[in-house]
């Protein structure tokens, strides 16, 4: 029986991982002008008996650091501690976007539109090649840690590949508030992982450069509830949250014009179509601006920008 059997070597940057081993590598990147060397930090748990292997990472954008935190408790109160398979956890992809407070490398590149990447590519595409090519194919199931950017707030959601069903079980067995399909994007690490076939979930939950504590609670739980759908952790510590709404699919609700924004809703509130969710005000207290739901659905994004401009996302909704 598969069970029985001894779990395989994770072999990564050349260093081999035996079963029942723990190792903390370290992937070089580059350098600073300074000379100082820029190293991802790779912590890998490899259980004694056979099962799969799971990424999960965070700081893809270097300024979404409630994932960061997130998996930095569960290193500490050593959630991954797992009897089979293994796990592959990165904190931090980013280190330059994490170190300057960015979403991007220093050269405005994203490195989340830069997978595969090249090896003689920009900063940001070499950093994709070289996770691609040592990280990835020793996974066979991926989580990616990310928040909302440039203020907006993701209430605690999960999403999967549209018609990939292994990536929608993972995000139905996370367990977050919502979860629903996203389409894949040109140069992504979900798009190069769903090439690979490496099922992968996102969890979204919270905004850059805040922590959230409820969706950093809710990261931890989800997390090790996939493990134990995947049967790598002891049965009975799966810990449930309470029901997952699945939603079929989502819509930006943005600005009819620009002004001051308040919104009159809270997040992950169930909203009826017509229902006002804010107004868009101008600063001389002559016009209001009514911004109504288009249909009856949930509330799973806010934008916290007080100062909003005509076709600024306002909230996403979905159904």
């Amino acid at each position: 029986m598969d069970e029985e059997k001894e779990n395989k070597t994770i072999t990564i940057n050349g260093e081999a991982i035996a079963p029942g081993e723990n190792k903390l590598l370290q992937l070089n990147i580059a350098r600073l002008p300074t000379g100082t060397l820029i190293d991802i930090p790779v912590h890998v748990f490899n259980g004694k008996k056979a099962g799969p292997t799971v990424l999960v990472q965070a700081g893809l954008h270097g300024d979404e650091i409630n994932g960061v935190e997130t998996l930095r408790r569960m290193l500490q109160e050593n959630h991954f501690a797992i009897k089979k398979g293994g796990v592959i956890v990165v904190p931090i992809l980013n280190i330059f976007g994490f170190i300057h407070f960015s979403r991007d490398v220093p050269d405005g590149k994203d490195v989340n539109r830069s997978f595969p990447g090249r090896k003689t590519g920009s900063l940001a595409s070499r950093i994709a090649y070289a996770y691609t090519e040592q990280i990835l194919p020793q996974v066979d199931f991926g989580i990616d840690l990310h928040t909302g950017g440039s203020q907006r707030h993701n209430h605690p959601q999960a999403r999967y590949t549209s018609g990939d069903s292994k990536s929608e079980l993972l995000a139905k067995a996370f367990n977050a508030p919502f979860y629903f399909p996203s389409k894949l994007i040109t140069g992504s690490f979900r798009k190069a992982t769903y090439k690979m076939g490496i099922p992968t979930m996102v969890y979204e939950s919270g905004e850059s450069m805040r922590f959230d504590e409820k969706a950093i609670t809710i990261g931890m739980q989800g997390i090790q509830n996939v493990f134990t759908y995947l049967g790598m952790k002891a049965k009975g510590t799966n810990l449930k949250q309470g029901p997952s709404i699945h939603l079929k699919s989502t819509r930006w609700i943005r600005a009819p014009r620009a002004g001051m924004f308040i919104p009159q809703i809270e997040n992950g509130q169930s909203v009826k179509k017509g229902e006002v969710l804010g107004l868009v005000t101008d600063t001389f207290a002559r016009k209001n601006k009514k911004v109504k739901a288009p249909f009856d659905g949930h509330i799973i994004c806010i934008n916290h920008q007080a100062v909003i401009n005509q076709g600024d996302a306002l909230f996403h909704i979905g159904r």
